[in-house]
């Protein structure tokens, strides 16, 4: 039988920090502390030639159950839609308009942070309400 292993998500990015300290308010994960020897990530970055400062960010879930995640400076800009995209699971267990709301109104929060609303998806009778978002530099995400 294999072993369960943990991962981390990456996202490539332009600005590593502010798109990831976006996800920390999301998800509320707490930042990666600094390296050893540094009081705080300034403090490192000025250590590095200036073209590698600032170049990752990572954070992770305070309680230790969800995967870190990785947010890595790349030169070039999103082109294209996202071949896996996070579900930030808002309205488990909810259904009908109870549900919508909820979703609206964690929308409404992220929207406040800088995302935007794609589309909102109602229930249909087979499927229910979800919203499609995008954060600061385009990755898709839907609220579920």
């Amino acid at each position: 039988m294999a072993s369960i292993r943990q991962f981390q998500v990456t996202f490539d990015c332009a600005d590593p920090e502010r798109v990831g300290r976006f996800w920390c308010e999301v998800l509320g994960y707490t930042p990666a502390p600094p390296p050893a020897g540094f009081a705080d990530w300034d403090g490192f970055n000025r250590t590095l030639p200036p073209e590698q400062g600032g170049a990752w960010f990572a954070c992770s879930d305070p309680s230790g159950v969800g995967p870190r995640l990785f947010f890595q400076r790349v030169p070039e800009g999103k082109v294209a839609k996202n071949r896996a995209h996070l579900d930030v699971r808002v309205g488990t267990g909810l259904v009908g308009e109870e549900r919508l709301a909820v979703l609206e109104a964690e929308a409404a929060r992220l929207v406040a942070l800088g995302a935007v609303v794609v589309q909102v998806l109602r229930a249909d009778g087979v499927n229910e309400s979800c919203i499609s978002m995008q954060d600061l530099e385009g990755h898709e995400f839907c609220l579920d």
